[in-house]
């Protein structure tokens, strides 16, 4: 280890090496010579002073450096922050705000406290081993695929997967064995996948010769439902195939005995969980989990390397930590008062009229719901879930997380409190008073709305890189029916695609945009999103 000596007036040790620490100028009247001034702080002092967590603290560390600085961001540990933002959010976020210093370690390449804090993470999750992404869940579920499928392989998944699943098979090049969830029409929502289902689609492709790179599944969905990943993946490992699980919102599960049991306790061999979701990170990261030794985990780190920003923040991955130590400190009772407060929102609205509340009822074949993911319906007072929503807002301030053309989704959280519920069951309470239809209205459009999936019956054309790199033209959207679909459209949230590139344009999947635009969704993906004219692949 070499030292650099500086002039005694601005003398400072830099250690030249791996394990530069922090640089702190010398006092001038400090004897120059005395070792007891030369600040050397070593990996384990950066990684636990009074049990901080490891990157947090390091982050920290390097923050208060009384450092001359000419590295990159502009803003310059806030010397030069934006005004408007910094009166917003204040200078400490630009402070924290550093790039890839040694002393931070490296995200592709950790040694030092992103190591260590991507070990307790997996300790903690019960993985063999665990990576922080900075991209979000997207990013793990591009990487899931790309490290288990080849070209050419096939992918068994949901048709409700979200289209970062999409995005991946046009990257990766695998062929999509699409498989058709349980869906109800009551409530306009598809559940999990089953067993018999997994099982079908595998034999169908080995019948045909065919590869499965992996199966993918989403469990919990959106709006909690959880599929058994524990006979789907006892029954692929059987076929010496790979488990991805897309658990975006279930990075809580297994933390409490009436949470449901993580994928990993299941079986899966990936697990990709957005920690900022039910947990408490910064939005956009999220972590992806691995066990056994099915995949190839060198695979696994090239992949993240070519889908991540090689300028990650660290604000991001230093919360990811934070959220980890979180959960660490009482991981079996943390969950306690959420899950309380879930239990009284349930008894506070299931008997206002008018009113429904998912539960396992409708989904004879998922018996097991998130409990902190409350769905109320709202047909019979005559509302789709957007006018619902609207009306709730303006009268109480109520933000929801998910609103459907049915119902409404509401997820409760550490942060959740009892003031906030009140005025949720206020708000549904006032809605029901002011919306309560007779008993023969209802009916009417109890019936008249039920039908199936909008991709029920769904024919595949192209494959989606296929479709992706074909030649594309745009025609009105009346002119469109039975053409092949050149472009992604989903209603977001949740971001599950209604059409496809690749598959054919039905009657069915168009009148469903429609309905859901015209009830107040955002459609993504469309070029047009009046949906006035559509995309189609000219071939």
């Amino acid at each position: 280890m070499s030292c650099l000596l500086l002039p005694n007036s601005w003398s400072t040790t830099i250690l030249a090496s791996k394990e530069r620490r922090v640089i702190e100028p010398r006092k001038k009247q400090q004897d120059a010579g005395s070792t007891r001034d030369r600040i050397l702080i070593t990996n384990s002092e950066i990684a636990q002073p009074n049990s901080i967590p490891p990157l947090v603290s390091a982050l920290k560390t390097c923050a208060h450096q009384n450092a001359a600085t000419f590295h990159f961001p502009g803003h310059n540990r806030g010397r030069a922050a934006p005004s408007s933002l910094v009166h917003l959010i204040g200078l400490k976020p630009f402070i924290h705000d550093l790039p890839e210093l040694p002393e931070l370690d490296n995200l592709f390449s950790p040694e030092g406290p992103i190591l260590e804090a991507q070990k307790l993470a997996a300790k903690l999750f019960g993985s063999s081993e665990t990576w922080f992404l900075v991209g979000g869940t997207t990013c793990g579920i591009q990487a899931a695929i790309l490290a288990t499928c080849s070209p050419g392989d096939y992918l068994i998944l949901p048709r409700n997967s979200h289209i970062s699943a999409i995005s991946a098979i046009v990257l990766s090049g695998v062929i999509p064995k699409y498989i058709i969830p349980d869906y109800d029409c009551l409530w306009d929502i598809t559940a999990g996948v089953t067993l018999s289902q997994i099982e079908k689609a595998i034999e169908e492709l080995h019948m045909e010769g065919q590869k499965v790179g992996a199966v993918f599944i989403t469990s919990p969905t959106y709006h909690g439902i959880c599929s058994n990943l524990t006979d789907i993946s006892k029954l692929c490992h059987s076929y010496e195939i790979p488990v991805i699980v897309d658990e975006a919102h279930g990075a809580h599960f297994g933390f409490h005995p009436q949470l449901p049991s993580s994928a990993l306790q299941q079986g899966a061999d990936l697990a990709v969980q957005s920690t900022h979701k039910v947990l408490c990170s910064l939005t956009q990261s999220s972590m992806l989990h691995m066990s056994g030794n099915i995949v190839d985990r060198e695979r696994i780190c090239r992949c993240l390397q070519t889908l991540q920003s090689t300028s990650p923040s660290y604000l991001l991955l230093a919360s990811l930590d934070a959220a980890r130590a979180q959960l660490s400190e009482k991981p079996g009772s943390i969950f306690n008062n959420a899950l309380d407060l879930a239990l009284e929102t349930k008894n506070l609205i299931r008997n206002i009229p008018g009113i429904s509340m998912l539960g396992t009822l409708g989904f004879s074949n998922f018996p097991v719901i998130d409990p902190l993911r409350l769905t109320f319906g709202f047909w019979q007072l005559g509302l789709s879930g957007f006018e619902a929503d609207e009306t709730l807002y303006s009268d109480q301030g109520v933000i929801s997380e998910l609103v459907g053309t049915r119902s409404i989704t509401f997820a409760i959280n550490l942060g959740t409190c009892r003031d906030h519920i009140q005025r949720l069951a206020c708000g549904i309470k006032n809605l029901s008073e002011a919306s309560l239809l007779s008993f023969e209205k209802i009916k009417g459009q109890i019936e008249d709305h039920c039908g199936s999936a909008p991709f029920s019956d769904i024919t595949v054309c192209l494959n989606p890189r296929e479709a992706f790199f074909a030649r594309k033209r745009k025609v009105a959207i009346g002119e469109s029916l039975g053409k092949i679909c050149g472009e992604l459209i989903c209603p977001y949230p949740p971001g599950i695609p209604v059409m496809i590139p690749g598959e054919t344009i039905t009657k069915k999947a168009l009148e469903y945009l429609v309905l859901v635009k015209n009830k107040g969704a955002t459609i993504s993906g469309a070029s047009d999103p009046l949906l006035n004219s559509i995309v189609i692949c000219d071939v």
